[in-house]
């Protein structure tokens, strides 16, 4: 996840996305939310040096029900920007250009 992804989510919720008092504790809210990550979800996964097979298995909830704040559109992206595997994770500039924004006026 990046950075940004968790500060937007923190926007939206008006608290943190993933509170956390450890590393180990933050992965596992994490994992609480998004699911826990596989194969399936993300290909590769099992084979990163700190992939644990004894991770609890979680299923992915609805973020409409984790961010109960954010409208459709805000749900979209950040659903885009909380993607496991970085290659299918909404770029900056593609999150710019996102619905979700289009009311504003962009400062140059």
């Amino acid at each position: 996840m990046s950075y940004s992804s968790c500060v937007y989510g923190k926007i939206g919720n008006q608290k943190p996305l993933f509170p956390d008092d450890s590393e180990i504790d933050e992965l596992f809210k994490i994992f609480r939310v998004l699911g826990t990550p596989n194969e399936q979800s993300w290909p590769g996964v099992t084979s990163l040096p700190d992939f644990k097979s004894a991770f609890p298995k979680c299923q992915s909830q609805d973020l409409a029900a984790v961010v109960p704040n954010l409208e459709p559109a805000g749900l979209d992206l950040l659903s885009k920007m909380l993607r496991y595997e970085p290659s299918k994770r909404i770029t900056a500039r593609q999150a710019l250009e996102h619905d979700y924004f289009k009311d504003l006026e962009m400062v140059q």
